[in-house]
C-alpha cells in the first residue's frame, strides 16, 4: 500500500511515498478505500514534529490526515456495522503511526465511519468531518444557553465559520471577528455582531457588550487577547494551548477533537446538516496525493481559499 508519509520532521517536502503492509481491520474496526483527504493545520503540526509526543516510541514513516471520504471495503470480525461494503463513506481518522488519512486505505473504529453526504464529490466530502466535528465539540463543551453571547475568533475561517453558523442556529449571539473582506460571509452565517480583525479586538468587544461576552470560541489562537473580550466568570474554548492566564474567574477549556472520534451520532446530525444546505462545504484547491508536499506550502501560505484535498490513489 502507498501512503504519503514522514520520516524526518521538517518542513512540506519532508512528506513523500511511503510503502506499508496493506493493512486489514481488527475487531471493532473498518477499512476505508480512499479517495480523497482533507488537509488541516494538526498535519502541518504533525508533520514540522510539534505533535512529536504522539509518537514517542514509535518508529516512522508517520502518516498524517484526520478525515477522509472513500469506499466501505473491509469489515473486522466481530464488529457492528449497517453499512454495505461498497457504501461511499466518510470518516474521521486519529491518526497514530503509520495509520492516518494521507494513505490507499486507512484503518478506524466503525464508530467513526458514517455514509457520506449525499450530492457531494469524494473531494467536497472530504471536508465535511473534521472542521465541522471541531467546531461541535467546542460548542458542547461551553453548553451556553439560547441568547448568551459568544465571541468568534477567526470566524471566517474553516471551524470559526462552522462555529458561528452552528451558534446562531442554536439561538447564540454571535460577535464574528473578521477581515474586511470576510464579513458578508459572516453575516450570512448568522453572526449578530461583527468586529475587524485588525481592531483591539477587547476594545472593539466591549463597546458592543460592556461587560464582555458570556464565552469565546477562540480558533485564531490570540490566547489572553480573546479571553480580555470576555466577562468575569465565563469562558474560554481554546482549540490551541492557552499561554498565560485568563484570571477573573474564567474558565480555559483546552479542547481535543479527537475524543469525539468515535461519536457516530454527531457525526450524522452534522452530516445531515450538510445534506440540507444548512452547513456550507468549502472546498478549495485539490491536489493529487503525491503533491502533498505542495498541498502543504498552500495550507502555509495563509492564501488558500476553502478547504485543501488529496486525491487518491497514491499510485
Amino acid at each position: 500500500m502507498l501512503a504519503i508519509g514522514i520520516e524526518t520532521w521538517g518542513g512540506p517536502d519532508a512528506l513523500h511515498v511511503v510503502d506499508l503492509p496493506e493493512p486489514h481491520p481488527g475487531p471493532g474496526q473498518v477499512r476505508v478505500r480512499v479517495a480523497a483527504a482533507g488537509v488541516a493545520p494538526v498535519d502541518a503540526m504533525a508533520r514540522s514534529g510539534l505533535l512529536a509526543p504522539l509518537y514517542k516510541g514509535q518508529q516512522p514513516p508517520f502518516v498524517p490526515g484526520m478525515e477522509v471520504a472513500g469506499i466501505l471495503d473491509e469489515v473486522g470480525p466481530d464488529t457492528t456495522n449497517d453499512l454495505p461494503l461498497g457504501s461511499p463513506v466518510v470518516a474521521f481518522v486519529s491518526f497514530a503511526g503509520a495509520n492516518g488519512g494521507y494513505s490507499d486505505w486507512v484503518i478506524v473504529p466503525a464508530a467513526s465511519v458514517i455514509r457520506a453526504p449525499e450530492g457531494l464529490t469524494m473531494a467536497e466530502a472530504a471536508t465535511t468531518v473534521l472542521n465541522p466535528l471541531t467546531a461541535r465539540n467546542a460548542l458542547d463543551t461551553l453548553q451556553l444557553a439560547p441568547g448568551a453571547t459568544l465571541l468568534v475568533t477567526g470566524a471566517a475561517g474553516a471551524v470559526g465559520g462552522y462555529v458561528t453558523t452552528l451558534a446562531a442556529r442554536e439561538g447564540l449571539q454571535v460577535v464574528a471577528q473578521v477581515g474586511a473582506g470576510d464579513v458578508e460571509r459572516a453575516r450570512s452565517a448568522g453572526a449578530t455582531w461583527l468586529v475587524s480583525r485588525n481592531d483591539n479586538l477587547a476594545e472593539a468587544v466591549h463597546e458592543l457588550l460592556p461587560e464582555g461576552v458570556d464565552a469565546v470560541v477562540d480558533t485564531a489562537g490570540l490566547g489572553e487577547a480573546a479571553a480580555a473580550a470576555v466577562k468575569d466568570g465565563g469562558q474560554v474554548a481554546a482549540l490551541r494551548p492557552f499561554p498565560g492566564v485568563a484570571g477573573r474567574g474564567i474558565t480555559v477549556h483546552g479542547l481535543n477533537v479527537r475524543q469525539r472520534a468515535t461519536d457516530q451520532a454527531a457525526l450524522s446530525a452534522l452530516r445531515d446538516l450538510v445534506e440540507q444546505g444548512l452547513l456550507p462545504v468549502h472546498l478549495g484547491e485539490t491536489f493529487p496525493a503525491r503533491e502533498a508536499s505542495r498541498a502543504h506550502q498552500s495550507l502555509e501560505s495563509g492564501a488558500a481559499k476553502g478547504r485543501i484535498v488529496l486525491e487518491f490513489p497514491v499510485g
